[in-house]
């Protein structure tokens, strides 16, 4: 299943140039470098305290064959956008994707975004969703490589005994944060109704 608003599976050749653009984000959760190329979101990459350089080695790490180019400016409203969702979300972040993994952790994500905002589902729940019951720690493992923060909710993929999973650079605090800002949101529009 795709939703309107990713392109699955996009792989560049080895050799392919491609340039990123990419701008910096403070939130109250993470510090955030967010990336782009023609027009898609290609990576949200998260870290405790600000170290610009520190984020730019990661997105290095992750397109290494890519030219980047800062660009503050041209990204801003997209960093409006990220900035919002994570601070007063209202719905999901409806931003185009391009969206890179294996087929398996493609499969995870797509089906994460597929989560109603202001719930969460079981790492066990997504495993049996995407057809392989027993994969519960892969399904933890791709949700931990998510490469696209907030824009894939894998914020909203918990334990089966309810607690956060604490993987990756979220950790507890983070992701409790945002589920509980999230469910706030969720429940404020439905007493609206």
């Amino acid at each position: 299943m795709t939703s309107a608003n990713t392109v699955t599976g996009t792989q560049r050749a080895a050799a392919e140039r491609e340039l990123i653009n990419f701008a910096f984000l403070s939130t109250s959760v993470a510090e955030l470098l967010i990336a782009e190329t023609q027009g898609r979101l290609i990576a949200v990459i998260m870290q405790e305290r600000r170290d610009e350089d520190a984020l730019i080695h990661e997105l290095r790490r992750r397109f290494p064959r890519a030219d980047l180019r800062h660009s503050q400016t041209a990204l801003k409203s997209w960093v409006r956008t990220i900035a919002n969702f994570i601070e007063r979300p209202k719905g999901n972040l409806d931003l185009p994707l391009d969206i890179r993994g294996t087929l398996f952790q493609r499969k995870v994500w797509e089906h994460v975004l597929t989560v109603p905002f202001g719930t969460t589902t079981t790492f066990s729940d997504v495993a049996a969703a995407v057809g392989s019951p027993r994969a519960v720690r892969a399904v933890g493992s791709a949700c931990t490589r998510n490469p696209l923060e907030f824009a894939i909710p894998c914020h909203r993929v918990i334990r089966s005994d309810g607690r956060f999973s604490g993987g990756s650079d979220w950790g507890d605090r983070r992701q409790a944060a945002l589920v509980r800002r999230e469910a706030a949101a969720e429940a404020l529009s439905t007493s609206r109704e």
